[in-house]
């Protein structure tokens, strides 16, 4: 069950092949999911195919602890639990092979669909395989508001990226809602804007810069609130300038700190480093 022997074909590479050929750009279709997730099943369902006896005890421990391994080592592939499971009732073929099924026939079919997905996506100038070899856009134009876009945009975008999204409408008009309240949560104040502090504009690309307050002359009145900011990171034109404190609190995102040699979004831990260009 699940394997050829004559061909050393899983049942589960077909699973893989409707991922990668229908949604190459999706995070359960990247090489290292559909490596590890496959391999790592591989290994997880002969060893207990090999030390529980039972065998639905085994098959279900199988893709338990697969899903488990998956999950923690970042490598989900929802076909690799029909490898754990085919390691386990694959049949006495299977089982004569030992842990030689890691190799062939899994290594192999991993290698060769892989291969293969690489090629195929290759072809349409839209597509490519993985996603990290997909050409990311580089607009700046400003993003519309959630109201003013329709039902027609949202079918118009789908059908440019043409592929697969598991994603509807209304999903996505949720993300841009979220997007936007905490986009508004972190809005800075011009009572934000302290001597001697580094803030980040938050755009993305060449436009991303950092500006550091080098000196300022305080007031009450806002208009007259101004403050003297040098750019130390990025290519904005404007390299240093004197604006009011509610100005440069508009062109803001928000606060930069350095920590560990790396400058990062504050509250934001290393782990997730805005770092600096």
């Amino acid at each position: 069950m699940g394997l050829q022997a004559g061909w050393g074909i899983i049942a589960s590479m077909g699973a893989s092949a409707v991922l990668l050929f229908a949604v190459p750009n999706g995070p359960l279709s990247q090489p290292w999911p559909v490596f590890g997730g496959h391999l790592f099943a591989a290994f997880i369902g002969v060893s207990c195919a090999l030390l529980i006896q039972d065998p639905l005890l085994a098959a279900s421990s199988a893709v338990g602890l697969t899903i488990g391994v998956m999950y923690y080592l970042n490598c989900i592939h929802p076909p690799g639990g029909a490898t754990a499971l085919t390691a386990v009732v694959g049949g006495e073929t299977i089982h004569q092979m030992g842990y030689q099924f890691l190799l062939t026939p899994v290594l192999l079919n991993i290698i060769s669909i892989l291969m293969i997905a690489v090629l195929f996506n290759a072809l349409f100038h839209w597509r490519r395989y993985p996603q990290s070899l997909q050409k990311q856009s580089q607009s700046t134009s400003k993003i519309p508001d959630q109201e003013s876009i329709s039902h027609e945009d949202f079918l118009a975008a789908l059908k440019q990226i043409d592929s697969f999204v598991d994603i509807n409408e209304n999903e996505l008009r949720r993300i841009f809602e979220l997007i936007q309240q905490n986009a508004g949560k972190n809005e800075l104040k011009g009572y934000d804007i302290e001597l001697g502090k580094v803030y980040s504009n938050g755009q993305i690309g060449k436009d991303w810069s950092m500006r550091q307050i080098i000196d300022e002359s305080a007031d009450n009145n806002p208009n007259n609130d101004f403050v003297i900011f040098r750019q130390i990171a990025g290519q904005e034109k404007k390299r240093s300038d004197c604006v009011t404190r509610n100005e440069f609190a508009q062109w803001a995102k928000y606060e930069m700190i350095q920590q560990e040699g790396k400058w990062i979004r504050k509250n934001k831990t290393v782990d997730n480093p805005l770092s600096a260009k």
